[in-house]
């Protein structure tokens, strides 16, 4: 199974989400101006450089906008520390 099929598989089938901090709450805190821990600011480098390779590779829209709305939910769902070590990141 490929990278991406295992982050989806996580993070649509996640029962509970409470508590658990996000990518998003990470650019939120960022934001805001509160400083960011080391492996923080990885992870969303990280998170970055992972949305950008997945949707520079599709060329059809329709793709484009699914796999785009996939990584709103990662961002907005996901655990901040499942980037701290993807495949492929120049930590």
């Amino acid at each position: 199974m490929t990278l991406r099929e295992d982050l989806l598989k996580k993070y649509f089938a996640k029962a509970e989400i409470g508590g658990t901090m996000s990518i998003n709450d990470l650019r939120d805190r960022e934001f805001n101006g509160e400083p960011l821990s080391a492996d923080e600011q990885t992870a969303l480098r990280n998170f970055d450089r992972y949305r950008i390779d997945q949707l520079n590779g599709i060329t059809n829209d329709r793709e484009f906008h699914e796999r785009y709305r996939q990584l709103q939910v990662m961002a907005n769902l996901g655990d901040w520390q499942d980037f701290l070590n993807i495949e492929g990141s120049n930590n």
